[in-house]
């Protein structure tokens, strides 16, 4: 690594018009000044100005690339775009809310001159956020780590430093549903971590609701994992066995006691609840099948509606 090395920097932005030129001027401020920089935003379908602004800032600023996507694609397919598209030694993804600390660069491109592959950023939150934010934030990592075969640490965020070597192995990857807190691990190489402190967002609001959150984790965990599939043979073996101990004691009482009442509640009781176990059940596969349905039609992770690079991701 040296002066003439170039460091891709990737914003993913979904309606950022508030607070996009404050990140921007914040950004180029924190930027050691012995690299090359290539900053490429990634327009994440906005409904607002963001686009606009975009342009505004690449025509003011040779370093500035930007791709608008043609709707809301996500964030990791956002993120997958970036890495796709990106030219440089290493790239660096960050959100553009100030959340993740632009002064943290310099830490990763030092780690990374020390021949580190990957540096990952773990994030500490704030004093002033809320509890649900909390709450959400636990129940992901523990219900991710519970199921899936590839170990997330608490608070891993995608703010982190890959390696050329390593964005070329992403850009291998087509998944439909891409999950990158789980390949970044799963990948393998030199990695480390670092934590930061989370900053209080500089404009809007978070574009990870509770309901994204479930969805995410839902994503990570069939991603990497069979376990649901697992667990799934496991809970139906141990009410098969419950039924199967149920059924002497149904007649040991027929035939050795008065007791035995003709009535509907223990039937009806039974049936709404093996009813329910088996739906269960047959959600959770229809999850992996519906998934192997849509990563089958092999369609684009993202489509770009407009942008000032060129067309070949390899340029």
């Amino acid at each position: 690594m040296n002066s003439f090395s170039k460091i891709s920097l990737i914003i993913p932005c979904f309606n950022e018009e508030d607070g996009l030129l404050h990140f921007y001027e914040t950004l180029l401020a924190k930027l050691p000044k012995s690299y090359s920089y290539e900053i490429l935003f990634v327009d994440d379908g906005s409904t607002d100005q963001t686009l606009t602004i975009l342009k505004k800032i690449a025509e003011l600023d040779s370093q500035v690339c930007y791709l608008s996507f043609s709707r809301n694609f996500g964030h990791q397919n956002a993120l997958k775009a970036g890495y796709d598209y990106a030219t440089g030694d290493c790239a660096i993804s960050l959100d553009a809310d100030l959340q993740h600390p632009p002064e943290l660069i310099s830490t990763f491109i030092k780690k990374w001159e020390q021949g580190f592959d990957i540096v990952n950023s773990v994030r500490k939150d704030h004093t002033n956020i809320s509890y649900s934010k909390k709450l959400s934030s636990k129940l992901f990592y523990l219900f991710i780590n519970k199921l899936s075969d590839v170990k997330i640490g608490k608070g891993i965020a995608d703010f982190r430093l890959i390696d050329r070597k390593v964005l070329d192995q992403l850009k291998l990857f087509h998944e439909t549903h891409i999950f990158f807190r789980g390949i970044v691990p799963w990948l393998g190489f030199k990695q480390i971590n670092i934590d930061y402190q989370a900053a209080e967002r500089y404009s809007g609001q978070t574009k990870y609701t509770f309901k994204k959150m479930i969805h995410f984790a839902s994503d990570g965990v069939t991603s990497f994992s069979v376990k649901p599939l697992r667990y799934s043979i496991y809970l139906g073996l141990l009410f098969a066995a419950i039924a199967f101990i149920y059924l002497f004691y149904a007649i040991y009482v027929y035939f050795f006691t008065e007791q035995a009442v003709a009535g509907w509640t223990s039937l009806i009781v039974s049936i709404a609840f093996f009813g329910g176990l088996n739906l269960i059940m047959l959600g959770i596969i229809g999850e992996y099948l519906g998934k192997l349905f849509i990563e089958n039609k092999k369609r684009p992770s993202y489509i770009i509606r407009e942008s000032n690079l060129s067309s070949n991701s390899d340029r």
